[in-house]
C-alpha cells in the first residue's frame, strides 16, 4: 500500500486534534468531583449526549471494518441495525426508567438490590473484562495505523506509539471524566461523520457521479441486498441478534448508559435514545454505501489491499483522490476509536471506584484521589494488554480474543432479564459460578452448532436457566 501522505502531515492533524480535546477539557474541567466524573453532575444536554453516542457506539473497528465487509456480506448489516431499534425502545421504556427511578450511577448496583452483594460484584466484573478487552482491541487496531503510518518512519517502538495513545486520552479525561467526555465525543462523533460524508461526495465526484447517479449506482452494484431470507444471514436471526447486541451492549452496559444516565432527567435520556438510535441507522447506512463505493473505485483504479479491513486506508491513503481525504481518512479513524475509547476508561474507572470500592457520587477529598490512581491504573492496564495483543501477532487469536469479550455480555443478559421478569430469589452466593459456567455451556455447543450473533442470546438464556435451577425457597 502506497502511502500518500507525509509522517509530518499527519503528526501535525493528531497534535492540533488533541489540542482541540485537551482545550474542551481545560474548558468542560472545573469541577474535580466524583459527581462530576461519574454522572457529569447530571447536567448534560440530551441532544449533546444524543449525537456524541453515535461515536461512542461505533469505533475504530467499524470506521475501518464496516466498509469492507460489503463485499462478502453486502448490505445485510442493515437487518442487524433495524434490528437495534427495537433494543433501543427496550432500554428507553424498561431500563432507563429503572435506573432513574433508583437513583443509579453505575447500572450494576441494580443487581445489588434485586439479589445481592455476589450478584452485584459478578455483574460489575463482567462488565470490566468485556471493557477491557474491547477497548485494547479497538486501540490496538488504531495504534497499528499510526504505527504504519507515522512511527516506522521514526524508528519509534509499537510500544511507545501506545503509551503516547494511552497518554492523551489519560491527559483529557483524568479531571472531569464523563463531563468532558459529553463534549469531546461530540466533536469526535462530527469529524467522523465528515470523513465519511465527504469521502462518498469525493469519491463520487472522482467517478463523476451525480446524487442521483451515485444511489442509483450503489443501487445496482453486486453489494446492495439488505434483506436475506436464509442461511446465517437470516433477517429473523439477524434482527434478533441486533435487538439483544443493542439491549446488552447499550442498555447493560456501563459504558453507555453513564451517558444517559449525565442527563437531567428521564424525560431527556428518553429523548436521546430515541434520536440517537434513529439517526444510527442513517449513519450505517453512510458506512455501507462507502464500502460499496470503495470497492468499485479500487477495482477502477487498480488499487490493491491484503485483506477487506485495509479497504478504506487502501483508498484514503493511496494519493488518487488527495491529501485531503488521506487526512480526512486520519481524522476519521482517530476519532472513531477514541470517542468509544475515551469514555472506556472513564466507565472502566466510574465501575471500579463505585462497584468494587465502594464509592458513592459525593465522597470526599481522599476518594477523588484514589479516583485518580484507579484511572491510571487502568490507562497503564489497557497498555499492557495492547502490547499483549501485539506479541501474540495473530489476526485468528485476536480476533477470537475479541469474540471472548461477546460471552460477557451473556450472563449480564440473563441476569437482568430473570431480575425483571421474575419475582423469584436465587442464592447469591452461587450466581458467580452460574456466570461462569453459562459462557463456557454456551462456548462447548458452539463447537457443536454453529450459532453466529445469536450465541448471545443463548448465552443469555443459559444464564436464565441456571438462576431457576439456584432459586431459594
Amino acid at each position: 500500500m502506497q502511502l500518500s501522505l507525509s509522517p509530518t502531515l499527519i503528526i501535525g492533524v493528531i497534535v492540533t486534534y488533541f489540542l482541540v480535546l485537551i482545550l474542551i477539557s481545560y474548558l468542560t474541567g472545573k469541577s474535580d468531583s466524583n459527581s462530576s466524573f461519574f454522572i457529569g453532575d447530571k447536567s448534560s444536554p440530551w441532544y449533546v449526549v444524543a449525537f456524541g453516542m453515535i461515536g461512542a457506539s461505533l469505533s475504530g473497528v467499524t470506521f475501518i471494518s464496516v466498509p469492507g465487509w460489503v463485499a462478502t456480506s453486502e448490505f445485510s448489516y442493515m437487518q442487524m441495525v433495524l434490528g437495534y431499534l427495537l433494543g433501543y425502545l427496550v432500554i428507553a421504556t424498561v431500563l432507563m426508567p429503572m435506573y432513574y427511578r433508583m437513583n443509579l450511577t453505575s447500572i450494576y448496583s441494580y443487581l445489588k438490590e434485586r439479589f445481592g452483594n455476589s450478584s452485584y460484584k459478578t455483574g460489575a466484573s463482567f462488565f470490566l473484562l468485556s471493557r477491557v478487552i474491547g477497548a485494547s482491541f479497538r486501540l490496538y487496531l488504531v495504534a497499528n495505523v499510526l504505527q504504519f503510518a507515522i512511527f516506522d518512519n521514526f524508528g519509534i517502538p509499537f510500544e511507545i506509539t501506545v503509551v503516547a495513545t494511552i497518554l492523551l486520552i489519560w491527559v483529557y479525561t483524568f479531571r472531569s471524566g464523563i463531563k468532558t467526555i459529553i463534549w469531546t465525543d461530540t466533536l469526535q462523533t462530527l469529524f467522523m461523520l465528515i470523513a465519511v460524508g465527504m469521502s462518498v461526495y469525493l469519491i463520487s465526484v472522482d467517478m463523476n457521479l451525480s446524487f442521483s447517479a451515485l444511489i442509483s449506482t450503489i443501487e445496482e452494484s453486486d453489494y446492495s441486498q439488505i434483506f436475506f431470507w436464509e442461511g446465517k444471514q437470516h433477517f429473523v436471526s439477524q434482527f434478533l441478534a441486533g435487538a439483544f447486541m443493542a439491549i446488552v451492549m447499550t442498555g447493560l452496559d456501563q459504558d453507555m448508559m453513564q451517558k444517559n444516565l449525565s442527563c437531567k432527567s428521564l424525560g431527556d435520556a428518553q429523548k436521546n435514545m430515541f434520536w440517537f438510535s434513529i439517526v444510527l441507522v442513517f449513519v450505517n447506512l453512510l458506512f455501507l454505501s462507502l464500502g460499496a463505493l470503495l470497492y468499485m473505485y479500487a477495482a477502477n483504479n487498480g488499487i490493491t489491499f491484503n485483506k477487506a479491513d485495509d479497504l478504506f486506508a487502501a483508498v484514503a491513503l493511496s494519493g488518487n483522490l488527495g491529501v485531503g481525504v488521506g487526512v480526512l481518512f486520519i481524522l476519521g479513524l482517530i476519532a472513531a476509536a477514541y470517542s468509544s475509547a475515551d469514555s472506556a476508561l472513564t466507565s472502566l474507572t466510574t465501575s471500579f471506584c463505585i462497584d468494587i470500592l465502594g464509592f458513592d457520587d459525593n465522597s470526599g477529598a481522599k476518594e477523588v484521589q484514589q479516583r485518580k490512581l484507579v484511572h491510571l491504573g487502568f490507562s497503564a492496564l489497557l497498555v499492557v494488554v495492547i502490547v499483549i495483543f501485539k506479541e501474540i501477532n495473530n489476526d485468528s487469536v485476536i480476533a477470537s480474543l475479541f469474540k471472548v469479550a461477546g460471552y460477557t455480555y451473556g450472563p449480564l443478559l440473563g441476569m437482568y432479564a430473570f431480575g425483571l421478569f421474575t419475582k423469584l430469589n436465587v442464592k447469591d452466593n452461587l450466581v458467580p459460578l452460574v456466570a461462569v459456567l453459562s459462557p463456557v455451556i454456551a462456548y462447548v455447543l458452539q463447537l457443536f452448532i454453529p450459532f453466529g450473533f445469536e450465541l448471545l442470546i443463548v448465552n443469555g438464556a443459559l444464564t436464565f436457566v441456571g438462576l431457576l435451577i439456584i432459586i431459594r425457597n
